[in-house]
């Protein structure tokens, strides 16, 4: 496949104006699903096992189906795909989904949430594999080292803090409950802070625009998210630690 470079640059931008526009649009209100939910009586309901398997599989779907494109793609874009942004997206879809206890998603939540990770999983797969060339020392440059490592650790730091959400309920529970263990510790949204470290790290391993938009619309995505969800604990709970932070320990 060739390597169509204005549509990938015009993709990163529109991604990085796109989450900064979240923010703005954004700056008092969170989007509506979750704890943050305020429904119409004719939004229609997704179970939320099934909105997440939905909306994002076709992040994990598009790019392997590019893996198999006539033209031989870059072995070290290819194994930075299938290693780093597909693994992700393997545990999002086939772990994540089928475990959480989440409230019902709105559809069109789902819709512009599986939209966005057909486009960028379509972006990321299709610069990785046919758009850049990696020289043969990659893998010991220490942008690949470290970047692979804060990867590595983002995504320790998410799966394990899901874990300890999730167990704070019951099976068919749905009230909310003050997270402790592990960085939960420290921020309210130890989970929005794995996937941040795990996003710059992609981009520092890749040093690539894709990467780089697609964390920078992350951070400006779910960091908003922390902020509400630590006011949402700091107004519903009376002894909500004091010291801890939203997104970054001791700082914010």
């Amino acid at each position: 496949m060739h390597c169509y470079g204005d549509l990938v640059n015009y993709l990163c931008c529109g991604m990085i104006l796109a989450g900064l526009g979240h923010i703005v649009h954004h700056r008092k209100t969170q989007p509506s699903y979750g704890r943050h939910m305020e429904l119409s009586l004719a939004a229609r309901m997704i179970p939320a096992r099934l909105a997440w398997f939905i909306q994002e599989m076709p992040a994990l779907l598009v790019p392997l189906l590019l893996t198999l494109t006539s033209h031989k793609p870059s072995s070290m874009g290819k194994y930075l795909l299938l290693g780093t942004f597909c693994i992700h997206y393997f545990q999002r879809t086939f772990i994540y989904s089928l475990l959480t206890r989440g409230k019902p998603f709105p559809l069109s939540v789902m819709v512009s949430a599986g939209l966005f990770c057909t486009v960028n999983g379509f972006l990321q797969g299709h610069y990785l594999l046919h758009c850049v060339h990696f020289d043969d020392e990659w893998s010991a440059d220490y942008r690949f080292k470290t970047g692979l490592l804060l990867f590595y650790i983002g995504m320790a730091i998410n799966i394990h803090s899901d874990y300890i959400l999730r167990n704070l309920r019951k099976p068919g529970e749905v009230v909310y409950k003050i997270p402790t263990g592990g960085l939960f510790e420290y921020v309210s949204g130890a989970n929005y802070l794995g996937e941040i470290v795990e996003w710059f790290g992609y981009a520092l391993a890749t040093w690539s625009l894709p990467a780089l938009s697609f964390a920078v619309f992350s951070l400006c995505f779910i960091g908003p998210r922390a902020y509400y969800h630590h006011r949402f604990y700091k107004e519903k709970f009376n002894d909500y630690p004091k010291f801890r932070k939203a997104l970054i320990p001791f700082i914010l």
